[in-house]
């Protein structure tokens, strides 16, 4: 079902980067839908070959009557760096082990080491399969914004930068096993057969490795052992629908002679067909999802005391003692059932579900009405304060930070925190292979796979 591809990627020339003395951590990137103001102005500091220049640049005071644009700058950059040798092609096609090696935010150092993990993936082309091939699945609702400036940048540039995130189900671990771990399929598994291809450390301490799998013996294997898998899209969904949207838009007039295609099978049918995508096993060890608190700010009225009266006709409410972010969290993720926190200016409140509550979301599908998330948006954001939970905007913030969410009210800064807890894995399996969606901003996985380790040019 899950049909996958090597490729020749470019990638960041080492012999460049040695030559002008800068390291790789200076040159890739978040994906663009995780990068902050602050941090695409470090990025464009580090190197004027950061990839940050390409996939989320900066406009320039006379774009418009020079008939300029970021897209056509990033375009123009891309050019150059091959052109320059900053980039590199690969001579073969290849599919790339990459692990990533970090701490889980907002978790305390154990001695020994224990608290970092390691979340073991590939990555490789991918084909693009719309919502009738039931091949991959969303965990959360399209955002057409964001999908058309992705759109704009892959139409100028023909090419991917950043791996799309994807989840499949394994729990034998055969595609880890056969990558990484010694008496696997390979015999000569690349973790311990040598230093890295590349290796770079980003923003937040997480260490990205990458391999290169060339071995046609080792692609085989790869691609039969994914061939029964369904995916989920777990981040990038606004890359994945540009890509969807560009194939589309691309598809040869002539279709490929099926005998052709079926001995290029280390092809898509056509380049546009397949985007690049990290390919994550939801059964192993090293897949952290973190939460994503709201804070509702600048309300014309918000009172505490008749907030908490209001939410008492859904919830039982219980005033906290003072304490800090950490300390509700370690209160909420004790509490059964669904459960948040509201952090307002008078103190904190936790909110747990009565049986009037299932009756105010009974038009959901059952799987989201068990959802922390579902209540909160729907009670809490829509029906007791009035807005538009799916649209964070004017007086809606989405952080993942609980001590600065806590901070901002206590700074006056908002009116109330909602300090939630991480949608389970096993809930987002659920949802997702019922054809369902979470409710918007449910999940952020981490890390991010970087950009600019691996990059697909579609020509």
């Amino acid at each position: 079902m899950a049909r996958i591809y090597p490729f020749r990627a470019w990638r960041y020339n080492p012999s460049a980067i040695r030559l002008n003395d800068v390291r790789l951590d200076d040159l890739v990137t978040q994906p663009a839908e995780a990068i902050s103001p602050s941090m695409q102005q470090a990025c464009y500091q580090r190197s004027p070959y950061n990839l940050i220049r390409i996939v989320l640049g900066l406009p320039e005071l006379f774009d418009a009557g020079r008939g300029e644009s970021v897209y056509t700058r990033a375009a123009r950059d891309f050019g150059g760096w091959r052109e320059q040798g900053v980039l590199v092609q690969e001579t073969v096609p290849c599919i790339f082990a990459y692990s990533q090696r970090f701490q889980v935010p907002g978790t305390e150092a154990i001695a020994g080491g224990e608290a970092i993990l390691e979340r073991r993936s590939f990555i490789a082309l991918g084909k693009l399969d719309d919502a009738v091939e039931q091949v991959v699945f969303r965990a959360e609702p399209a955002q057409p914004a964001p999908a058309a400036e992705q759109l704009a940048l892959l139409s100028a540039t023909h090419a991917q930068f950043g791996p799309i995130l994807m989840l499949y189900s394994d729990p034998a671990r055969s595609v880890e096993k056969t990558l990484f771990e010694s008496g696997g399929p390979l015999q000569a598994p690349p973790l311990e057969a040598g230093p890295a291809d590349a290796e770079a450390t980003d923003e937040f301490g997480v260490v990205h490795r990458l391999w290169r799998i060339s071995d046609p013996a080792a692609i085989r294997l790869l691609t039969a052992a994914m061939d029964d898998k369904k995916l989920i899209l777990a981040a990038g969904a606004s890359r994945y629908d540009a890509a969807l949207a560009y194939a589309q838009e691309h598809t040869p007039a002539e279709p490929q002679n099926p005998t052709e295609s079926r001995s290029m099978q280390w092809h898509p049918p056509f380049p546009a067909a397949a985007a690049m995508m990290t390919f994550v096993n939801m059964d192993s060890d090293g897949l952290a999802i973190l939460p994503i608190h709201r804070v509702v700010h600048s309300l014309p009225k918000f009172d505490s005391v008749a907030f908490a009266v209001a939410a008492q006709a859904y919830f039982t409410v219980e005033a906290l003692a003072e304490d800090d972010a950490a300390g509700y969290l370690q209160r909420l993720n004790s509490q059964p059932g669904t459960a948040f926190i509201a952090v307002t200016r008078a103190g904190a409140l936790l909110l747990h579900a009565q049986p009037e509550a299932a009756t105010a979301v009974a038009h959901l599908p059952e799987r989201q009405r068990q959802l922390d998330l579902s209540l909160l948006h729907t009670i809490v954001l829509e029906r007791l304060l009035g807005l538009h939970a799916a649209e964070p905007g004017t007086n809606l913030r989405l952080l993942r930070d609980a001590s600065e969410a806590t901070d901002q009210v206590r700074r006056h800064e908002a009116d109330v925190a909602f300090l939630t807890r991480p949608v389970s894995l096993e809930q987002l399996r659920e949802v997702a292979f019922a054809g369902d969606v979470l409710p918007q901003n449910s999940t952020e996985f981490f890390p991010n796979p970087i950009s600019g380790m691996a990059i697909y040019a579609l020509d």
